[in-house]
């Protein structure tokens, strides 16, 4: 399973399926609306194509410009043989007749086009280099500055290769370790005494010991609820790359915790996605940081080093656990690290304050709070890392 798409044979599983194609197709759909639509199936039955357009319309759609998206898919979906199969099997009547329609937006066709795609690896690869010779400086502004879940299945595609170019230079201290140097607050005597011995006895300048810089040591933690789930993919195959050879943990977080640092020590990272697919069981899913904090406390305090370490935190704090819980293991998490620091996707909307329950709690604990929704603010993420830590 990858992250973001599954199917199997169950009516369940179909309404899930239909549900993650709007995704691909740039709806916000998380995880509770995908138990909502599949409850409300139950309830107005698969008798009549209307009914049941109308109650997963209900559901799944929150913005008057998505309709048209999602009238498109469904009429595309249902007339499809494969899917028409399986919803016979499950007693569906009668297979829907094709009915003439607008034009697809291309959203939709590249939505349905994501099975056949996978199908034939050489042919993506070579339509998404095509794609990306033929871009304009324009094109490219555009998707500089577009939100992550706004974009198409093929502009994710290429803005998920861009976003692995961004180069991230993380935030360096001074170390413990020393080093030969003109400047230091003391003589380097073992290195006086050397220079002494090869010139006769002659000290010609006094070297100095300087502190060696070094990376700060991080820790991230990446929100993989629905919510997140496009944003999750991409930032997680953009850190895969800017933060390699950093000293750093990689936790990924929904319901409960999950290492992914054993993905992160693949050096492709398609192959990391992969993996991460494979062991993160809560894809999409709801979100208790609280309950995931806790987790990282019992089981991986030990890799926190020291008071050194700077957190990340991507998420959009929409927290479903209790704010005490959360609070408490805030406060834990701040008194054993250099500084936490909230990325949040919501922050591309003016006017944004974190008000929900918890991300009000998040407010108050955190050193700062970054947008990180394109590819600009990926760009922009060191210098405004530094300029939160004080940093020169």
């Amino acid at each position: 399973m990858l992250l973001g798409d599954a199917r199997s044979g169950k009516l369940s599983d179909n309404i899930t399926g239909f549900a993650r194609a709007l995704r691909r197709a740039g709806l916000p759909i998380d995880a509770s609306r995908i138990s909502l639509a599949i409850e409300s199936t139950e309830h107005v039955g698969i008798e009549r194509k209307d009914d049941l357009s109308a109650a997963l319309k209900a559901c799944l759609v929150s913005r008057q410009e998505d309709l048209v998206v999602f009238d498109q898919m469904f009429s595309a979906l249902f007339r499809d043989p494969e899917l028409t199969r399986q919803l016979l099997s499950q007693l569906l009547p009668k297979a829907p007749t094709a009915t003439p329609g607008v034009p697809r937006k291309s959203r939709v066709q590249e939505a349905l086009a994501g099975k056949n795609k996978q199908n034939d690896p050489g042919k993506s690869k070579e339509d998404e280099m095509k794609f990306d010779a033929a871009m304009s400086a324009s094109d490219r502004q555009r998707l500089q500055q577009a939100d992550f879940q706004s974009l198409s299945a093929s502009e994710f595609r290429l803005v998920e290769k861009l976003a692995r170019q961004v180069k991230l230079p993380l935030p360096k201290i001074q170390g413990r370790r020393t080093r030969t140097g003109g400047r230091g607050d003391r003589i380097h005597w073992a290195k006086t005494m050397q220079m002494a011995a090869r010139q006769d006895g002659d000290i010609l300048s006094l070297p100095r010991m300087q502190r060696k810089p070094q990376a700060l040591p991080l820790l991230i933690l990446v929100d993989i609820s629905g919510s997140m789930e496009r944003y999750a993919r991409l930032l997680l195959a953009f850190l895969h790359q800017a933060t390699r050879g950093a000293p750093r943990q990689i936790f990924a977080f929904g319901t409960d915790l999950t290492d992914i640092n054993h993905a992160f020590k693949l050096r492709d990272t398609d192959d990391m996605l992969t993996e991460a697919s494979r062991q993160i069981k809560d894809f999409a899913g709801g979100t208790q940081l609280g309950k995931s904090l806790a987790h990282l406390r019992v089981n991986f305090a030990k890799k926190l080093t020291g008071r050194r370490t700077v957190v990340l935190l991507i998420s959009d704090g929409l927290d479903t656990g209790t704010a005490e819980t959360l609070d408490s293991e805030l406060v834990w998490l701040k008194r054993h690290t250099r500084s936490l620091l909230w990325l949040n996707p919501l922050l591309r909307f003016e006017g944004y304050a974190p008000i929900a329950t918890g991300a009000s709690v998040l407010n108050r604990h955190v050193n700062g709070m970054l947008a990180i929704h394109n590819l600009s603010r990926l760009e922009e993420l060191a210098s405004a890392l530094n300029k939160l830590l004080k940093i020169k």
